[in-house]
């Protein structure tokens, strides 16, 4: 009965030929992650079977501790008909691969040779013996509205960006380089971003696949966080996707005085200052010439004494004209981040109404768990958003601002507030004695040099799986982490060498933030044992009604057996990064847990009604399409390089027997 309820749902949607191949990161330009295929469905999920397997050769190809710091995040697209019909990837390293998207079988690769080297140092200026932290997230596809054959070379394209920064350009169908595009397909654009300081090198990479928009590539940057105040600029710049010549740049940091809102920032901070970038996706509304940019806090994290002021463009949803980088509006979703709660998921489009009229949406959700939501064409907000106190008492030399803004709904999907009254039982009472010293308070508590307990963890939230929209109810679902996080600002000339040995429990001993009095020490809020000190879920599956502004359901997203000495499948949530999508069948599906499982949720209820465990953990985006009457749900596995250091290279295709 549920399966014809929901095919009655959907009888007069039209099955477009887009959604169905799922050729742009996100399944659409609006990243709503949501697919109307619904031949695998809530009352025949059970019945799913492993299609095909597909193992990328990462693990062979490169060394151990390469692929234990890498990051295996690819969402895969697969392209349509006259683009040569592959699903296409990536691996860590930026190997480019097409796949035959029935069976698996490789149709083509292509090697970028990226640099492999690490994070550069004054004893390491090469970076040759740090970790080199690699990943891609996936590629983009442009298909040239004026060919007039829409087959011929390069017609279509696949666009990504290098870790060392080259924008390169493939033909969709053979993996060839483009000719025009820089120099044989590839475009090095390094001198852009270390043109003021060279000493920048190995600190800006690209991870995320560029948005399109028109014949223009937009591409952000991950910038070093949490090491100097001087950070690299976190400039966002558009690329014609013919030549890969600049078309513009705009940088989040405003250093020109003809910006609305210089005269926000102290003149000789806003020079010093970097960061502000755009590390996560980028959504795009082509018809209204609109990007959309979520921004990361400015430099450095956790402190502000260098950079007064509420630091806009910084922490920010920032709406820019695709055809010239010009600003439509902005919000800031944080002022004066010293939490470190950049905005890492993609903004997502979706329309609703809004008493009796269109209402054409694009929301922000954050790593506080706080979701805003604007009219993508003018930022006026859905809900109401409220201006709040929150301390003010931070370090010395940093000025804070004394509100913070709050949408007064939805409701904040994890806790804002945290005592040790409420400390999880497996922690015995000890978490209360180890951070006895540590200042503990709601959401917006300032570091100090006591230490400070941030509720929500500066991993969020909501990070950058981001959120998914079921389109036909208007039900947003997310994947939401529940945990605390320790900062500790301890000043300079209090730093001794064995300061924070033995501390089982602290990720970092006191790292130098350069350019500041203090050194920066933090990491996850745990017991003795190695528990979360507050109480379980410390991740679960949230579902939003969006006209209403209420939660409709929660459920706790994986098991501990992975990560506990005794492996006891409790589903208590594990450590949960990347995120899910929702499909016409009525589900949720989603890796994205320490725990190696690949599940499907009821949309209706948030009841889990499906699980196979995978190789490895899965820490990328699923995705789905429709090849030969048969619909796939496809999904890569490669560990985590911090909470599932277990690394693999697989792509497994789920599909319901013939």
């Amino acid at each position: 009965m549920r399966h014809v309820f929901f095919a009655l749902c959907f009888c007069a949607m039209t099955h477009s030929v887009g959604a169905q191949e799922w050729s742009t990161w996100g399944g659409d330009p609006g990243g709503s992650r949501y697919s109307p295929l619904d031949q695998i469905n809530v009352d025949n999920v059970d019945d799913l079977e492993i299609a095909w397997q597909y193992r990328t050769g990462a693990v062979e190809k490169y060394s151990e501790i390469a692929n234990r710091f890498a990051g295996y995040q690819v969402n895969p697209i697969l392209l349509p008909e006259d683009a040569g019909r592959h699903l296409v990837i990536c691996t860590p390293f930026q190997d480019i691969i097409a796949l035959d998207p029935e069976t698996g079988a490789e149709r083509w690769r292509y090697d970028p040779k990226i640099n492999l080297t690490g994070y550069a140092s004054e004893s390491d200026p090469e970076g040759k013996n740090s970790v080199p932290f690699k990943k891609c997230r996936g590629v983009s596809l442009w298909q040239d509205k004026q060919a007039a054959d829409k087959r011929s070379f390069c017609a279509s394209r696949i666009l990504f960006g290098t870790t060392d920064l080259r924008l390169v350009a493939l033909d969709a169908k053979t993996g060839g380089p483009c000719p025009g595009f820089g120099e044989n397909g590839v475009a090095d654009v390094e001198p852009l971003y270390l043109a003021k300081k060279p000493a920048w090198r190995h600190e800006v990479k690209f991870y995320s696949p560029p948005a399109i928009i028109g014949d223009i590539m937009v591409i952000g940057t991950t910038v070093r966080d949490n090491h100097r105040a001087n950070a690299p600029a976190g400039t966002i710049r558009a690329f014609d996707v013919r030549t890969g010549a600049l078309v513009w740049e705009f940088d989040p940091i405003p250093r020109d005085p003809s910006d609305p809102v210089y005269a926000e920032w102290d003149e000789a901070s806003a020079e010093f200052t970097g960061g502000g970038n755009v590390w996560s996706l980028m959504s795009v509304d082509e018809e209204r010439d609109l990007v959309f940019l979520p921004t990361s806090g400015p430099s450095p994290d956790f402190y502000g004494g260098t950079r007064p002021g509420d630091n806009r463009y910084s922490t920010s949803l920032v709406a820019l004209r695709g055809s010239t980088g010009e600003v439509a509006w902005h919000f800031q979703t944080v002022h004066h981040d010293v939490w470190d709660y950049d905005n890492g998921a993609q903004p997502v489009l979706v329309d609703l109404m809004k008493d009796g009229e269109p209402f054409p949406a694009v929301i922000q959700a954050t790593k506080t768990s706080m979701l805003y939501i604007f009219h993508r064409e003018t930022g006026e907000p859905y809900f109401e958003i409220e201006e709040r106190p929150v301390p003010t008492d931070g370090v010395l030399g940093d000025i804070l601002s004394p509100t913070q803004p709050f949408p007064v709904a939805p409701p904040p999907l994890s806790a804002h507030d945290f005592s040790f009254d409420e400390e999880f039982w497996l922690g015995f009472g000890a978490c209360a004695d180890k951070y006895k010293d540590a200042r503990v308070g709601p959401i917006f508590t300032p570091p100090t040099t006591e230490g400070t307990i941030v509720v929500p963890a500066t991993a969020g939230g909501v990070n950058w799986g981001g959120v998914a929209i079921h389109k036909p109810s208007k039900t947003l679902v997310t994947n939401v982490l529940n945990l605390l996080h320790f900062v500790q600002l301890v000043p300079n000339e209090d730093i001794v060498e064995d300061m924070g040995e033995g501390d089982g429990n602290i990720m970092d001993s006191p790292r130098p933030l350069l350019g500041t009095p203090y050194h920066l020490k933090q990491g996850p809020v745990l017991s003795p044992y190695f528990t979360p000190c507050n109480a379980p879920p410390w991740a679960k599956l949230v579902a939003v009604d969006l006209e209403q502004g209420t939660i409709k359901w929660e459920s706790p997203l994986g098991t501990i057996d992975k990560l506990s000495p005794i492996p006891l499948p409790i589903k208590w949530g594990a450590p949960s990064f990347s995120g899910g999508i929702v499909t016409g069948g009525g589900l949720v599906f989603i890796g994205a847990t320490a725990d190696n499982r690949f599940r499907a949720f009821d949309v209706e209820t948030g009841d889990e009604i499906w699980t196979q465990k995978l190789p490895k953990g899965s820490f990328a985006h699923p995705m789905t399409y429709e090849m030969g009457g048969k619909q796939y749900v496809v999904v890569a596995s490669g560990g985590h390089p911090f909470v599932d250091q277990d690394p693999g290279d697989y792509l497994t295709a789920f599909a319901l027997p013939d």
